[in-house]
């Protein structure tokens, strides 16, 4: 897993950097978010590690400007800023986590980790939560070993979400992502959908799926 260190302060910087090459990650620094950028544009990288506040660019442009060329690698930001304000401007550019200064480097380890197994299940064909079992290839769901009943859209939501744990998944996103502008779809409908698979789901010992007021739904695992 190649990472990108993103951070002005050089002793930091270098303290970070050498304890993840010592956890047998390959790394690479930036000390501002220009340079960040440049390097993020001349290598390919895995995961983003990134300030807030530096000179040149800020660490919310620079996600905004990974973001816009690619929606899927992780970024992390590390700030002392530990305020509701900022962790939601971040999260609105399109960071994957949020790290407060100063903290345990093993924190930030874990971290990587939690991201690196959500990598592994992104490019896998099936996943297995305690009981339940879904492959995508074959198109079967399973819960203590027998099948369930899932029509091809309720699969393809439940697989996504399945990849995604703790991510919201609102209304809008789903009825684009998975009804397609249907002009018949609606909030409502999207709400049948969960219905429906929140009972076909309920004997899963792994997960379940909450709704998030106001905004739509996400799986979270036991």
């Amino acid at each position: 897993m190649k990472i990108l260190i993103v951070e002005d302060n050089k002793e930091l910087n270098e303290i970070i950097y050498n304890y993840l090459v010592l956890e047998g990650f390959s790394c690479e620094k930036a000390f501002d978010g220009l340079e960040g950028l440049n390097k993020y544009n001349e290598n390919k990288f895995d995961l983003v590690l990134s300030d807030i506040m530096m000179p040149l660019c800020d660490g919310y442009t620079l996600a905004k400007e990974i973001r816009s060329e690619n929606d899927t690698i992780p970024i992390i930001f590390m700030s002392a800023k530990d305020d509701k304000m900022a962790k939601k401007i971040g999260y609105k550019a399109g960071i994957d986590d949020y790290i407060v200064k100063p903290f345990d480097l093993d924190e930030l380890v874990f971290k990587i980790n939690a991201i690196k197994r959500r990598l592994n299940i992104d490019n896998k064909k099936s996943i297995t939560i305690k009981n339940f079992y879904i492959n995508c290839e074959s198109h079967i769901a399973k819960i203590n070993d027998n099948l369930i009943s899932l029509s091809v859209r309720e699969f393809d939501i439940l697989f996504d979400m399945l990849k995604n744990p703790n991510k919201i998944y609102t209304r809008s996103h789903l009825m684009e992502e998975f009804w397609d502008f249907d002009s018949s779809a609606s909030s409502r409908t999207v709400d049948v959908y969960f219905a429906k698979l929140r009972e076909k789901t309920k004997d899963c010992d792994g997960f379940s799926i909450e709704t998030i007021h106001g905004l739509g739904y996400k799986v979270v695992l036991k």
